[in-house]
């Protein structure tokens, strides 16, 4: 029983830890095929056009701003 009380304890150590780490490094946790950020989808749906068009909104405002 200590074994197993130990073993869970530490876990949850481990847990909070990278929970923290998300946290304070404004990450989101991204799974072994790159997170929500790859859509390999044949076609593109609204929510997705959508994301699309406000991230080459924003890399262009970016490029104004370098530029003057």
């Amino acid at each position: 029983m200590t074994y197993f009380l130990v073993t869970f304890v530490f876990m949850l150590i481990v847990i909070a830890v990278m929970a923290i780490g998300v946290i304070f490094g404004r990450h989101a946790i991204k799974g072994s095929c790159g997170g929500t950020g790859n859509c390999i989808c044949t076609e593109k749906c609204d929510k997705r056009k959508l994301l699309e068009a406000e991230q080459a909104r924003l890399a262009h405002s970016d490029d104004a701003a370098l530029k003057s």
